[in-house]
């Protein structure tokens, strides 16, 4: 059996002998402070100034900064090396190459590592934050520890997860989800059994939950690793009520018929490139979304946007993102002249026209489309459109007079600056001023 290697130098070496001594010297001359410490706020201001390797020392000057300046140095964590850090260098062995505990770890040690975590407001975990050197002792202190997972971070409200899905991985996962997070942000390259479990007790987990992004490093066009994640996402955001901002790929049907009951629910962002039920027009349709201020949709089809809002009754969002991912230039054949007119026809069916105040098209980097003018009148539906883009490298047919019925039937347009395929009409707005 050996010891673990002493690790190297770090803002929270002296944070367990600091911890540990008293708050001010009795035996130290009494020093009078400037009056402008004695504030709060002052002090706060201060320590968040302050070089994070300094924050230690600025922690252990005196009573008045010792709180102040340990919450600037772990409310932010872009690590979880501090974690273990804290605590005694000789704590960890190798026994037959695992790490293990030398000694039981006490109720003081544990006051102390707990006093550092609930201080914890967001923590970003990547591949390079969190090696096997720091995870497998994380590893240990979590089936030694006497508390449930919730007690180590009581206030965190934000996570960023880029790395792995193993299963050592997936058990600081599971601690670090907590009914406090209202931010969740996961970026998935592998997934283990134990992993899907823990993201599938995200609705109980985080209940509180009002922003989720969730996405995979797999290739788009590779839909495997997204058919075996999405069970153990679909079912769990039925139960996050708060949910006010997601991102993810299309999960299925089931899903979302999850989303469309979720009332918080303003802004959703679906990658539709991994999923073949755009393919063809749906033979079912959802009520739809009543209360969306943002809807965006990546895709590498036209027809499938069609076929997506096809699927609602009714959306009623009042903006509507739909572009191209930068990756997939080998679909851009699919954008003709004919179906981005269907696709604005049907955005004129489905689309809530009182609602509707911001349309951005991207069509990607296509020569020798030409669209007709006629293919824009059913946007003239939508009276409250603010900003309209079509971007693209094709053309729009347009004579003055069609510009001009425009122009009157959108009073409250505004120039944009990337409405590439439209010919300009800022003078016809200024004229409506």
């Amino acid at each position: 059996m050996t010891t673990c290697a002493e690790p190297a130098p770090d803002i929270s070496d002296r944070l367990l002998d600091m911890t540990g001594q008293s708050d001010l010297n009795p035996s130290s001359p009494l020093v009078m402070m400037h009056p402008a410490l004695t504030n709060l706020e002052v002090i706060c201001i201060i320590s968040s100034y302050t070089e994070r390797k300094s924050l230690p020392a600025l922690a252990s000057t005196c009573r008045a900064f010792k709180h102040p300046a340990l919450n600037a140095l772990w409310r932010d964590l872009q690590s979880v090396e501090p974690l273990v850090k804290c605590l005694p260098s000789d704590l960890f062995s190798i026994d037959q190459g695992c790490v293990v505990l030398q000694k039981p770890i006490d109720s003081k040690m544990w006051d102390i590592l707990f006093e550092y975590t609930s201080r914890v407001h967001s923590i970003t975990i990547t591949h390079r934050s969190i090696p096997s050197t720091v995870i497998e002792p994380l590893g240990v202190l979590i089936l030694s520890c006497p508390s449930t997972p919730a007690s180590w971070f009581p206030n965190l409200r934000k996570l960023t997860w880029h790395a792995e899905g193993a299963h050592a991985f997936a058990q600081f996962l599971r601690m670090a989800l907590v009914p406090s997070i209202l931010v969740l942000h996961v970026e998935i390259s592998s997934a283990s059994p134990t992993f899907l479990s823990v993201l599938s007790s995200l609705g109980t987990s985080c209940p509180h939950l009002q922003n989720m992004t969730i996405r995979t490093r797999c290739k788009t066009d590779d839909g495997e690793l997204l058919r075996q994640i999405s069970p153990f996402i679909a079912q769990p955001i039925s139960q996050l009520h708060h949910l006010h901002m997601l991102s993810i790929w299309d999960l299925g049907s089931q899903a979302t018929e999850h989303i469309m009951q979720l009332r918080a629910m303003q802004s959703l962002s679906l990658d539709l490139t991994a999923s073949s039920a755009w393919n063809k027009k749906p033979s079912l349709q959802f009520p739809g979304f009543d209360d969306l201020k943002w809807l965006g949709l990546s895709i590498h089809s036209i027809e499938h946007a069609s076929n997506f809002l096809s699927s609602f009754q009714v959306v009623r969002s009042k903006q509507i993102e739909v572009g191209f991912t930068s990756d997939l230039e080998k679909y851009y054949f699919d954008a003709t002249a004919s179906t981005i007119s269907q696709f604005l026809a049907i955005l004129h069916e489905r689309c809530d026209h009182d609602k509707l105040e911001y349309l951005s098209l991207s069509i990607g980097h296509f020569k020798g489309i030409r669209i007709e003018s006629g293919a824009f009148r059913k946007l003239r539906a939508f009276a409250n459109l603010t900003q309209l883009v079509i971007e693209g490298a094709g053309s729009v047919s347009m004579s003055d007079e069609e510009l001009c019925q425009l122009a009157s039937a959108w009073p409250k347009l505004q120039p944009s600056k990337s409405a590439a395929m439209l010919p300009p009409m800022p003078e016809y707005q200024h004229s409506m001023g």
